[in-house]
Order: structure tokens, then C-alpha cells, then sequence
């Protein structure tokens, strides 16, 4: 009987392990623990976006009005694990800061008189001090930042020590900083507003020791001399100028641009103006006019009778003093009435009569001031650019303009800018083509135009992870593979020669090549048998070349056999 042995046709994956080298088993351990590492970093970079802080240590006044603006924006956020900062996607970072500083956001809080409040035990006068001039430069910044046109203010106080040992003391003063909002500016009673706010705000402090500047450190604030009267006055007249120009410079463009069009007229005007004051008084009488046409300024009238009484004589005794008076004639005015004579007031029963009217002089006094600002002279120079028409090609066509054309808009300019010519005024308009506008671009390269730089930042992870893990892979896990799948078959073509091998010593009854006759010789018989072993090699390289060249490769290797 002949023992039939077993052989595995498809082996296990144990097998496989078992027929690899140490070193080869190590090297696809890596591979496969570095593939999994990689799939699964891909699989949580790519879930999870990256985080940068937007804010940090924002109020929560200011914290509530961002988070409510990045609902507004769609924009994903979250916070720290302290709360102190707000955390947005690193790729949209300096967009939405823009955003929320186009919007005003954050304001920044401003301490007020609140910091008295957290007064701590030993703390010195001059912290005191100190904290309440913070605190009333906090309310102070409060106040000034409610009014409409101001985004942003900064108070500086300057509070002097008052000692009762000093003869003079030192007057407070203070400073202020604005940052307006852009297109917004501060009329000339908005900033006395502020100065009188400020200077009503601290003891003894004076309207002329405050200084208002803007961000550009232009200073605001209009300075005054002692008397008040208002200091730089020459300034005040340069911008009041500076305004008429640029208005009769826009009404230029206003009646121009809807006949050539917008962009093809200029227009620059010169004004130049009289502030002298001059002031002038007059002062007219006219004749005296009649009695019934005089005003009465004033009448008195004195009276006295003496009834029966006959009126002693006076004067001189003599013939003369006997004599009647005589008729006494009134003054040309009409100022007094005459004296009846001592003889006929007796005759008449004695009296006596005064009166006196005084008539008002006519007189008219006129003061004349004149006013600033007079317009002595204008100047206009106007620039308009040719006719401009484009065919149906696409190419340009430029025009002169005719002198009727010139003419109607000379006369248009005239009548815009109140054309004077016994002023001296003069209008210049001027036709000409307009050079065009150069616009340089500059030439980018591709890969550092900033889209395509987002882009490659974008595909940066997901790429590098892929090739990264393309590298394990061919690198690290397709050799190890490699050896799984070549090793078992060398072990099953080496016990399949074992296999045969046994069985050829333990059968009982080998199989005998047959023979070919009684008469066959021994060179036959071993020829045939030669036959046999090569046509079972054949078979076995092709049912199995793997194994077959195998072992070839063994053999030239020069290594024993399995």
C-alpha cells in the first residue's frame, strides 16, 4: 500500500506570514500601521478646518456685537477654552477683520468713574488722584464718542496739584484726539461743543486751554486772545476762499458734463476776495422850517393877574416915567410874547404873562458798515475734451469742438460763475484732446497670483497626504506583498519534491516504466525512464512555472535545496 500525502492547494495567510523573513515581516507591519495612520490624519484634517484667534480679551459688550456680526457674515466660530479669545477659520481671518473693522467693530471699552469702585486698602493720595483723573478722562471719552461724526476720542488731562502756599496757581488745561468717520467732518459749533464740554467738565479750567486735534494731528480747535476775539482769522479767510472756488468750480462741472459727458471737462477758478471792514457815520441838519411844520421839543407859560389893585408907579420920577409904553413886537419865531405896559395892565386890572416854546432841530446820523468778503474778481479756466465717437468697429474718433459749440458753453460758464465785467472777470475755455490714461499692469506670474497661491494651500494637505501615503505604499508594503505571495509557493514546491520524494521510498510497489518486450535492452529501459522524468518536469512547469523557476533560481544562486 502507498501512503497518498496532502498537499494545500491554496494556502492560508498564516502561511504566508510563516514563509517571510523577520526583516520582511517587520517592513509590512510598518507599511500597513503608516497607511492607516495616513488615512486616518486625512480623514480628520479634512473634517476639521484650521483655527486662528480673531479677537482676544474683547469686553462683553464688544464680544456680543462681533459674535452677532459673524452670525450675520455666515462665518463658523468658536471660542477658547479660557473664553478670553474667538476663533474663526484661519482662511477667512483677515477677510472678516476687514469686515468688522469696516463695520466699526470692536469699539474697545472705556473705563469711566467705575474704577473708583475697585479702591484697594493702603493705596496712596496720589493713586487716588491718579484714578479719579482716569476716570474722569473715561467719562469724558464716553461723552465725545456719542456724537455721530466721531469714532474713536482720547482725553489728556493735565490737573495741577492747587497748593494754598502758592500766590498763583497753575491752571488745568487738556487735550483731545478724534478719529472720525471716514466722509464725516466737524462743524466749526460741534467743536465748540467739545471745547465748552471739556472746559465745563473740570474746575476752573478755561475754553482757550483746550486743544482739540484730529488723527492726522491737525488741530481743530480755533485758538482766542485774551479779549476773545478770535485768533488766525487769516486761516478762516483762506478756507472760506478755498469753498467759493471748489462751489463755482463744481457748478462749472454741474452745467458741462451732461453736454460732454463725464470725465471730459475741467474746470479751475480763482476768486479773489475784500475783507477789509470799513466803517463809516453821518451826520445831517437840515434848515429851520416853519412854525406849523417845527416839531415842539419843549413849552413853558407864566401867568399873574393883580385885580383892582392899580400898579404903583416906578421908575424914575419925571415926565418920562409918566409916558405910556409903548407896543412891544413879538420875535420873528414867534419864541416870546410881549409885556403889556404897566399903565394898561393897571387899565386892564394888572397882570402879567411869559411864554416860551423851543422847537427840535432836525438832525440824522448814519452809520455804515460794510461787509467782508466781497467778491473783487473771478477767474475761470475751462478745459473741455474733444468729440469722441466710436464706430461700429470698435475704433475711436476724436472731433474738435466747432467755435459755435465753444461759444454757447463760454456763455454757459459766464452765467454760472455771475460774470462781471466791470469787475475785471474773465472766462478762458479751452478745447483740446485729452491725453489717455495710462494704465500699467503688471504682469503676475501664474503661480504667485494670490487665487492660485489659495488654491495650492488648499490642495496642500489632501496632495501631500496622498503622496505621502502612494510612497508607503510602493515603497514599504508592495515588496513585503511581493514576498507574501512568492513565499508559499517555494515552500509548497519544495514539500511537493519532499512529498514525491517519500513516497518514492516507502511505496511497496513502485511504478515501473513499462517495458517493451522481453527482448528490450537495459539502455532502453533507462532511455524511457529519462523520458518519463522530463515529460513530468514539462508538467510540472506548466502547471506550476512559479515554483520551477524558483527553484532554478536557487540552483543558480548556489544554495542547497529545500
Amino acid at each position: 500500500m502507498s501512503a497518498v500525502a496532502t498537499i494545500p492547494v491554496n494556502p492560508t495567510i498564516s502561511q504566508r506570514l510563516a514563509g517571510l523573513e523577520q526583516g520582511q515581516r517587520l517592513r509590512l507591519a510598518l507599511g500597513v500601521v503608516l497607511l492607516v495612520a495616513i488615512g486616518i490624519v486625512g480623514l480628520v484634517m479634512g473634517r476639521q478646518a484650521e483655527w486662528r484667534i480673531l479677537y482676544t480679551n474683547l469686553a462683553d459688550k464688544d464680544g456680543g456685537a462681533v459674535i452677532a456680526q459673524l452670525a450675520t457674515l455666515n462665518v463658523p466660530y468658536k471660542h477658547s477654552e479660557g473664553g478670553g479669545a474667538i476663533l474663526v477659520p484661519a482662511d477667512r481671518v483677515h477677510d472678516v477683520r476687514l469686515k468688522l473693522a469696516s463695520l466699526g467693530l470692536p469699539k474697545g471699552s472705556v473705563s469711566g468713574f467705575e474704577m473708583m469702585e475697585s479702591n484697594r486698602f493702603g493705596m496712596t493720595q496720589f493713586q487716588e488722584r491718579l484714578t479719579f483723573q482716569r476716570g474722569l478722562e473715561g467719562e469724558l471719552t464716553r461723552s465725545i464718542q456719542a456724537l455721530s461724526s466721531v469714532q474713536n476720542a482720547r482725553v489728556h488731562l493735565a490737573l495741577p496739584n492747587q497748593n494754598g502756599f502758592f500766590r498763583e496757581q497753575q491752571r488745568p488745561s487738556a487735550s483731545v484726539l478724534l478719529s472720525l468717520h471716514p466722509g464725516r467732518t466737524l462743524d466749526r459749533t460741534q467743536l465748540a461743543g467739545i471745547v465748552h464740554l471739556v472746559a465745563s467738565s473740570i474746575p476752573e479750567m478755561s475754553p482757550t486751554a483746550v486743544s482739540v486735534l484730529d488723527d492726522t494731528g491737525k488741530l481743530l480747535s480755533t485758538p482766542t486772545d485774551g479779549s476773545g476775539s478770535i485768533m488766525g482769522a487769516d486761516a478762516e479767510q483762506l478756507q472760506h476762499v478755498r469753498q467759493l472756488e471748489q462751489q463755482y468750480s463744481q457748478r462749472i462741472l454741474d452745467i458741462l458734463e451732461p453736454i460732454v459727458g463725464r470725465q471730459n471737462v475741467k474746470a479751475q477758478v480763482t476768486a479773489e476776495l475784500d475783507f477789509s471792514q470799513t466803517e463809516s457815520t453821518t451826520e445831517s441838519h437840515k434848515p429851520n422850517q416853519s412854525a406849523d411844520a417845527s416839531a415842539v421839543r419843549s413849552q413853558q407859560t407864566i401867568e399873574s393877574t393883580n385885580a383892582g389893585a392899580a400898579t404903583p408907579p416906578s421908575g424914575v420920577p419925571g415926565a418920562t416915567t409918566n409916558q405910556p409904553p409903548a407896543q412891544a413886537s413879538a420875535p420873528i419865531n414867534g419864541a416870546a410874547q410881549g409885556l403889556a405896559a404897566n399903565g394898561q395892565a393897571g387899565a386892564a386890572g394888572g397882570g402879567k404873562r411869559e411864554s416860551i416854546t423851543n422847537y427840535e432841530v432836525d438832525k440824522t446820523i448814519r452809520v455804515v458798515k460794510g461787509a467782508t468778503g466781497i467778491i473783487k474778481r473771478i477767474n475761470a479756466a475751462v478745459v473741455v475734451n474733444n468729440n469722441v465717437t466710436v464706430n461700429d468697429k470698435g475704433k475711436s474718433t476724436s472731433t474738435p469742438l466747432t467755435d459755435v459749440q465753444i461759444e454757447k458753453m463760454t456763455a454757459l460758464v459766464r452765467e454760472t460763475v455771475g460774470f462781471n465785467k466791470d469787475r475785471g472777470d474773465s472766462v478762458n475755455l479751452l478745447n483740446a484732446a485729452f491725453a489717455p490714461e495710462k494704465v500699467e499692469i503688471i504682469d503676475v506670474p501664474l503661480w504667485r497670483q494670490p487665487e492660485v497661491l489659495d488654491l495650492l494651500r488648499s490642495f496642500a494637505w489632501p496632495v501631500g497626504t496622498l503622496l505621502f501615503g502612494a510612497l508607503v505604499l510602493m515603497g514599504v508594503l508592495r515588496p513585503a506583498m511581493k514576498a507574501l505571495g512568492q513565499a508559499p509557493v517555494a515552500s509548497t514546491a519544495a514539500s511537493n519534491v519532499r512529498i514525491n520524494q517519500l513516497d518514492a521510498m516507502e511505496s511497496e510497489m513502485p511504478e515501473r516504466p513499462q517495458l517493451s518486450g522481453p527482448g528490450a535492452s537495459i539502455d532502453s529501459i533507462q532511455a524511457s525512464a529519462g523520458e518519463m522524468q522530463l515529460e513530468d518536469a514539462r508538467k510540472l512547469t506548466r502547471d506550476n512555472p512559479a515554483a520551477v523557476a524558483n527553484i532554478i533560481k536557487t540552483w543558480m544562486n548556489g544554495e542547497a535545496p529545500a
